[in-house]
């Protein structure tokens, strides 16, 4: 069973197991390189420090997933929007964790008092695309060519949901 919880020190080398994942295989992040430990451990610490919410999905005690959102843009009337990310790790996709991940989020978000929250997506990821919409999300903008990896450009898609 999937439990979604907050995040604690212990789970962050599994997150930055999924993060580095991505980062090598797959244009869901926009890094080259993969991160040290001491990266993760910066983030999470801002984070904290911040207030965001960074949450997890635990299955038999393995993390399988990680959700948080932040800032959209640093702004003062940007103040009630949010940018989440939500990543499962390799093998566990189309299991329900990403769903459960998003649904906590939209939830704190709400809860926080926020209005909007937005998903940066690489325009050729079609299983993101539906994941999005599944929940609610409508695209709200593409930028062509703001990004390269692995060796061609690619577009960036801004998906938003109304909370």
């Amino acid at each position: 069973m999937i439990e979604i919880i907050p995040a604690l020190p212990s789970h962050l080398p599994e997150i930055l197991d999924i993060v580095n994942h991505n980062i090598l295989h797959s244009t869901a992040l926009y890094d080259y390189h993969i991160k040290p430990q001491e990266y993760i451990d910066t983030w999470f610490a801002d984070k904290q420090s911040a207030g965001w919410p960074v949450i997890v999905a635990v299955d038999d005690n393995k993390v399988v997933g990680y959700g948080t959102y932040g800032p959209f843009r640093y702004k003062d009337g940007y103040k009630f929007t949010v940018e989440h990310s939500v990543y499962v790790a390799d093998g566990y996709s189309g299991k329900g964790m990403g769903g459960q991940l998003l649904k906590e989020l939209i939830h704190l978000a709400k809860v926080g008092g926020y209005h909007t929250i937005i998903g940066g997506i690489d325009a050729g990821n079609a299983g993101s695309i539906a994941f999005h919409k599944k929940y609610g999300f409508t695209e709200a903008g593409l930028l062509k060519e703001t990004g390269f990896k692995f060796g061609r450009w690619l577009d960036l898609l801004f998906m938003q949901k109304m909370l």
